[in-house]
């Protein structure tokens, strides 16, 4: 138990005295990068979804299907 207690102590020292903490300013920019960077990759995994994806449409209906839709599509009317 001796060995836990000295443990958290140093763990507490360490967190106090041996670490550089960023200032506020700091921290602001790198979640403002962070949050960019969602976006920018959210919006590039949506554009890949919406061309590549395939969208169920009902039999009759137009609409977009995604490039793999109509591929699928071309060969599954042909076997017909």
């Amino acid at each position: 138990m001796a060995e836990f207690i000295a443990y958290i102590k140093d763990a507490k020292e360490e967190l106090l005295h041996k670490v550089s903490w960023p200032t506020w300013k700091e921290l602001q920019s790198s979640a403002i990068l962070v949050l960019i960077t969602c976006i920018i990759i959210s919006l590039f995994i949506w554009l890949m979804d919406f061309t590549f994806g395939i969208t169920p449409i009902k039999e009759g209906e137009s609409g977009w299907r995604g490039l793999l839709g109509y591929f699928y599509e071309m060969f599954n009317s042909s076997s017909k």
